[in-house]
This record gives C-alpha cells, sequence and structure tokens, in this order.
C-alpha cells in the first residue's frame, strides 16, 4: 500500500509527475524541506571552520575532531529515532529530530570554549541522525515502487540545496555579524515542525503495520535485522555506506576550508565570498546528481547505477585535488560533486526494499548512521593528515574509501520494482 486509500489515482498513462497523490507530495516535501534544514545546519560548520580556528584557538586536527564528535552522535541519533519511528510514528519522530538539531545549531553561536561548542554539536548531532531515517521511511512507504527511486533522489537532492543555503547565509551573515550570527540563522529550522504537526500524515502501510502488531506476537525490533533473512543486507549497507560516509564526509567537510585557506597553509586562497560562490556552484552538481540517480535507476536498476556513481568519484577526487587553476577548480567542483554526493539517492531506495514495514525504520536508521558513525574518524584524519601532508594529499584517502564502497556493493541484491508489503 503507498497512498491513502480514499485518494483516487491518476490514470497509469499520464506522465509520472501527474500520477502523484496529495499525500505522497505532502510526504515528500515534509521530508526534503526536513532534509534540507538539516544538510543547512550541519554545514555551517563547515563553511565557518577556517574562522572557528582562528577565533577559538583550533587545530586542523581539532576542527575535523568536533566534526566526528557531531558524526558519533548522529550514529546513536540516528539507530534511536530508527526505533522510535518504528515504534510511534514517522511524522513524530521527523518532527522532534528537527526541532532538536535547529535548537542546537542555534546554541553553538552561544559558545565560548571549545568544549562547550563539542556539547552542542553533540547535541546537534543526536536530531541530525534522526532526520534521514524517519524521512526515508515516510517517503518510501507512500510512494509506489516505479517512482520511489525519483521520490527519493528528489528528496536527498533537498540536501544539495541546504548546502548551497549555508554557503548563501555565511556570504551574507559572517561579514557582517560573524561566525556566530551565522548558527543563530540556523534555529529557524524549528519553524518547520509546525506545518509537518497540521499537514503530513503517517503512511497507510505503518498504520497496518502497528494494527498487526496489535493482533499477532508479531513486533519488530533491532535484534531482528541481525538475524536471518536481514542478516547479510544489513551487514552490507552497513559496510559499504561506511565506505561512502568517509569519502564524503571526508572530502565535502574540508572543500570550504581548502578553497579558503591561504597557500602557506596548504589551501587556494580564496575569499570568504568567492568560497561561498563555489560551494553554492558545486552544489547545482550535487543536486542534479541526486535527482538524476533517481531517474536512472528507476530505469536502469539501483545496484548497477550505484557503483557507477562510486566509480566516478572514485576517479574525480584525485583529478579535483591536483588542479591548482582556481578556474578550473570551479569548473570541476559541480562534476565532483555529483558523481561525489548523488549515490545517497540510492542508499534510501535500497534499504527500503531489503526490509519489512515493522522494522523499515530501524534498519534504515541503523545501516545509516552506523555507517555514518564508522565514518565519524574521517574529518579527523583528512586533517591530521593535512597537517603534516596538506589537504590535496589527504584528500587521496577518500578517493580509496569511494572505490572500496564501490566493490562492496557488487555484492547487493538488485531492488528495481520491489513492492512494499
Amino acid at each position: 500500500m503507498t497512498s491513502s486509500p480514499t485518494e483516487s489515482s491518476p490514470p497509469k498513462s499520464a506522465p509520472w509527475y501527474r500520477q502523484i497523490t496529495p499525500t505522497q507530495k505532502k510526504s515528500l516535501l515534509a521530508a526534503s524541506m526536513g532534509w534540507m534544514l538539516d544538510s543547512m545546519d550541519l554545514m555551517l560548520y563547515a563553511m565557518v571552520l577556517a574562522h572557528l580556528m582562528k577565533s577559538l584557538g583550533m587545530s586542523t586536527a581539532m576542527g575535523g575532531l568536533l566534526g566526528s564528535f557531531t558524526l558519533l552522535a548522529s550514529a546513536a541519533g540516528g539507530i534511536l529515532f530508527g526505533i522510535i519511528a518504528d515504534r510511534i510514528g514517522r511524522t513524530k519522530a521527523l518532527m522532534a529530530s528537527i526541532l532538536i538539531y535547529s535548537i542546537f545549531t542555534g546554541a553553538c553561536g552561544l559558545s565560548q570554549t571549545i568544549l562547550q561548542l563539542a556539547i552542542f554539536r553533540i547535541l546537534l548531532g543526536l536530531g541530525m541522525g534522526g532526520e534521514w531515517a524517519t524521512g526515508a521511511a515516510l517517503v518510501a512507504e507512500t510512494w509506489p515502487s516505479e517512482h520511489r527511486g525519483k521520490a527519493l533522489g528528489i528528496m536527498q537532492s533537498s540536501w544539495a540545496v541546504g548546502y548551497a543555503a549555508a554557503a548563501g547565509v555565511t556570504a551574507l551573515i559572517l561579514p557582517r555579524f560573524g561566525w556566530r550570527g551565522v548558527f543563530f540563522v540556523g534555529v529557524l529550522p524549528a519553524l518547520f515542525t509546525f506545518w509537518i504537526r497540521r499537514h503530513v500524515e503517517e503512511p497507510e502501510i505503518w498504520k497496518g503495520a502497528q494494527r498487526e502488531k496489535m493482533t499477532t506476537a508479531g513486533k519488530g525490533s533491532l535484534l531482528e535485522i541481525f538475524r536471518p533473512p536481514y542478516l547479510r543486507n544489513t551487514l552490507i549497507t552497513t559496510i559499504m555506506n561506511a565506505g561512502t560516509m568517509f569519502a564524503w564526509w571526508g572530502l565535502f567537510t574540508w572543500i570550504p576550508a581548502y578553497l579558503g585557506l591561504p597557500p602557506e597553509q596548504g589551501g587556494v586562497g580564496l575569499s570568504v565570498v568567492r568560497t561561498s560562490t563555489w560551494i553554492i556552484i558545486m552544489q547545482t552538481g550535487m543536486w542534479v546528481g541526486y535527482v538524476s540517480f533517481g531517474f536512472i535507476c528507476d530505469k536502469i536498476g539501483r545496484k548497477v547505477t550505484y557503483i557507477i556513481y562510486l566509480f566516478a568519484a572514485a576517479a574525480l577526487v584525485p583529478l579535483y585535488s591536483s588542479v591548482r587553476d582556481t578556474t578550473t577548480l570551479l569548473l570541476l567542483g559541480p562534476f565532483l560533486a555529483f558523481f561525489g554526493t548523488g549515490y545517497f539517492s540510492g542508499f534510501g531506495t535500497i534499504t527500503a526494499e531489503l526490509f519489512p514495514t515493522k522494522i523499515r525504520a530501524t534498519a534504515q536508521g541503523f545501516t545509516y548512521n552506523i555507517g555514518r558513525g564508522l565514518s565519524a574518524i574521517a574529518p579527523f584524519t583528512i586533517g591530521a593528515l593535512a597537517k603534516t601532508h596538506g589537504l590535496r594529499i589527504a584528500f587521496y584517502l577518500t578517493s580509496a574509501s569511494f572505490l572500496f564502497a564501490a566493490l562492496v556493493a557488487f555484492a547487493l541484491p538488485e531492488t528495481k520494482g520491489k513492492e512494499l508489503e
């Protein structure tokens, strides 16, 4: 079941975008906006990292370590909120996650010491980790199989919009109000929860699973994803996602600082405005990569599309890090972002189709966020490696991680066309 039984579905002969029901539109908007604002709040840290390092006296290793703390917290939050979403509902868990990451992003602007900033980043991470699992489950359970990849691709693409928004906010606020003002803007997403509460319903398939739990002994739990027949898929998706997460966080946490740091510190030496402009332009490629993945995987399959994107990303990272001309970096950025992030659209689709409704959000929260937690060493590792070898060389490690994830992905089953029960 993919939509409310009271809604009349347009004919299958209509274009795909005319087949969408109001329930499906609202679920996609809620998940997309939540993910976009999650991205914006999280990436504000990357955008002001060079200024935080100067203001609070942080080294590159410490700057990376704080990023790692956030990822570790998000892993815990993602697992927790996945379980909560399977128990109390997707929309309630979604609202709670947005409130948490918004409030503590704003709190980062109040930090007077590195310790205070670390505490707020950890609390922010708890909410950030919960948003993806709840939003992905919400969309997957309201959209039909033939368009599920497109919907989750559109949802995932909102990350690029949020990243670009973070760059825009930084360009507008940082020169006038400093890095504290940038973080204060991050509290605004909390207002979006009022719209979700009034307009977004729980998926019918989740309601049905809850009724089944009440009438049978069947009850989903975290332990169930470690039992046959789900254990193999749990291990594959977790390891694969850890590889892609290490690559993504290691690369994209440090690209803004790489562009903004002076050449004598291993960077490119762009101004705040030019760094923000370069990042915004890069996000156009990221957005197209996310969306196109959904259309391609609905056409040729989830697995093959995923592998193609990862191989391309592995090849582009060394090319990007070896270029020294700023114009060439500007042109290469969107291509790197296209392949280096677009594959994330496939992860939500693949995991939604590998696990049943009663444990879907739990499984998605675990596989996505344990991968994210394991990748928490990435910002610190790249920062520490950069301290001795420079960011250009450190980025090569992310290329190897993309390649590793691509090889693990060969073990995935193909789930294209699978209907959710």
